[in-house]
């Protein structure tokens, strides 16, 4: 299967997203990633669905929207408006997740199901085959530039055994820390997509760096 690689706009420069969308339009990457915080689930606020607009105007790579947020649900139209192709929604946000993934597909995107750093992936067990995506926090979420957590390793081993034990089609998707460094062994560990920010937009040649993490 094709390794993924999702640039995080969260790292780029606010002040100039057009030139850094532009880099990213012109790179081996795969898909555009969108981390919108509240301030209440996570301490920290992004951007919201105005500025979203704007992106998918630029943007030339698929969008695949990662709602870090309370009552995702609500936001589910506005997802689909801006041209997502995936909706990711936390498991600790969402009590009827069942439900909230039923609505995604039915609104025409993929599903995707964050878990944090805390949260076992065994919660997934009776969902798993109905999702499209799972996505491991490998920092606690709210900001870029955190460390990598090592035991995602061992998560994503326990991830991959559950979905090749249920036959799901779901894909794995890691988001923290992604580096040069960590990509190859990620990659090999199972992770079917890797979400790099900062060791993306921090780095000289944006483009270098996104064409050897994916080698």
């Amino acid at each position: 299967m094709k390794k993924l690689l999702a640039a995080s706009l969260l790292s780029a420069n606010f002040g100039n997203l057009e030139h850094d969308i532009d880099i990213i339009n012109r790179s081996e990457a795969d898909w555009l990633h969108i981390d919108v915080m509240d301030g209440v689930f996570v301490p920290n606020i992004s951007f919201g669905f105005p500025v979203l607009k704007y992106v998918k105007a630029l943007s030339k790579k698929p969008l695949d929207v990662h709602l870090m947020i309370v009552e995702p649900d609500k936001f589910i139209n506005e997802v689909k408006a801006i041209g997502a192709i995936l909706m990711n929604v936390h498991y600790e946000a969402c009590p009827h997740l069942h439900r909230t993934i039923q609505r995604i597909h039915a609104a025409g995107m993929q599903a995707g199901v964050t878990l944090n750093p805390h949260t076992p992936v065994e919660v997934l067990e009776d969902i798993i085959n109905d999702v499209d995506l799972v996505l491991l926090m490998s920092v606690n979420p709210g900001f870029g530039g955190q460390s990598f957590i090592e035991n995602t390793y061992n998560k994503i081993a326990r991830l991959k055994k559950m979905i090749e034990r249920r036959g799901s089609k779901a894909l794995i998707q890691v988001d923290g820390g992604v580096s040069t460094e960590n990509a190859a062994q990620l990659y090999a560990a199972g992770a079917d997509c890797l979400v790099a920010g900062s060791a993306v937009f921090g780095s000289d040649d944006i483009m270098a760096t996104i064409r050897k993490m994916k080698r």
